[in-house]
């Protein structure tokens, strides 16, 4: 399966942000799933990149023409697809992947994940859609969706379209258990989500 992540590219952020995204790559390699991502070499895109390629894993980089700028892009992917515009990117970023994380990023992050969000809400896309949710760096995300539910700005089950995880293992497990379901769910319709610690033998 391969896996789209959204997620900062500044390289000024806390050790532990790239150490815990570092750490995902690297199971989602171990595990035989490919990373298809932004293409960038610093910041918690190249981070995952990283994890991926310790364990040889397929990575797919897709960036706009305009950032094939030297030290800008990761140089060990095992395929590059360069994009005339942003817009082009975010497509392929889509189309070139079964489900997507989002770690913690910034405006342009946020960006990418209400619009998968959106497309998921209005049907027109069905994948697991998980935020790694490391020091809490999404709680108060969490707490806006929850809040505009309760508001009836948007129907509660939009909520129950993502999950907002802390453990890479369980991010994973999620992941794979969903696309085995088929994935067509929102989440509070399926109780079997909701046990998932307890079906994979975690508290």
């Amino acid at each position: 399966m391969n896996i789209c992540i959204y997620g900062a590219s500044s390289a000024e952020l806390k050790k532990i942000y790239y150490e815990k995204t570092e750490e995902l790559g690297q199971l989602m390699g171990k595990r035989g799933h490919g990373l298809v991502f932004g293409g960038g070499k610093e910041g918690l895109m190249g981070a995952a990149a990283r994890g991926v390629d310790r364990e040889k894993g397929y990575i797919l980089g897709i960036a706009p023409r305009f950032f094939d700028q030297p030290g800008v892009l990761y140089e060990h992917c095992t395929e590059f697809i360069f994009t005339e515009n942003m817009r082009e990117r975010k497509h392929l970023l889509e189309s070139r992947s079964d489900a997507t994380i989002v770690v913690p990023g910034g405006i342009g992050t946020y960006e990418e994940f209400f619009e998968i969000l959106t497309l998921k809400s209005l049907g027109r896309i069905d994948r697991p859609i998980v935020l790694y949710n490391i020091q809490g760096y999404y709680d108060s995300m969490q707490a806006l969706l929850e809040y505009t539910a309760g508001e009836k700005f948007m129907s509660r089950d939009v909520v129950g379209m993502c999950r907002f995880m802390k453990d890479p293992e369980e991010i994973l497990d999620y992941i794979e258990y969903a696309k085995a379901k088929g994935c067509n769910m929102t989440g509070p319709e399926d109780p079997d989500i909701l046990r998932l610690n307890v079906l994979t033998g975690r508290e």
